[in-house]
């Protein structure tokens, strides 16, 4: 879920849940609605509201650099970069 595509499938599910909600126009929707803003900002800010359920950080940063994802700090890709400038971690 911190990885660059698990950011924009909350933002995007977050998105459809505050459209459809909206677009009902019942009072449940606007609940919905409400309720979407949670996906969609969680994953427009790079926080993960489940990582402490599985020992992880909320910090997506944090979660990336714990499990070794690195690269997928943006939500665009970024061209490749020369296998020279690439960190090295160290464990």
């Amino acid at each position: 879920m911190a990885s660059r595509t698990g950011r924009w499938t909350r933002m995007l599910a977050g998105a459809g849940m505050v459209v459809g909600g909206l677009a009902s126009g019942s009072f449940k929707g606007k609940w919905m609605a409400l309720a979407g803003l949670v996906p969609l900002l969680a994953g427009a800010f790079d926080v993960c509201l489940f990582g402490p359920l599985v020992g992880l950080p909320v910090s997506g940063e944090a979660i990336r650099r714990k499990v070794g994802l690195i690269g997928e700090d943006s939500l665009l890709p970024h061209p490749p970069m020369a296998l020279t400038e690439r960190p090295a971690l160290l464990h």
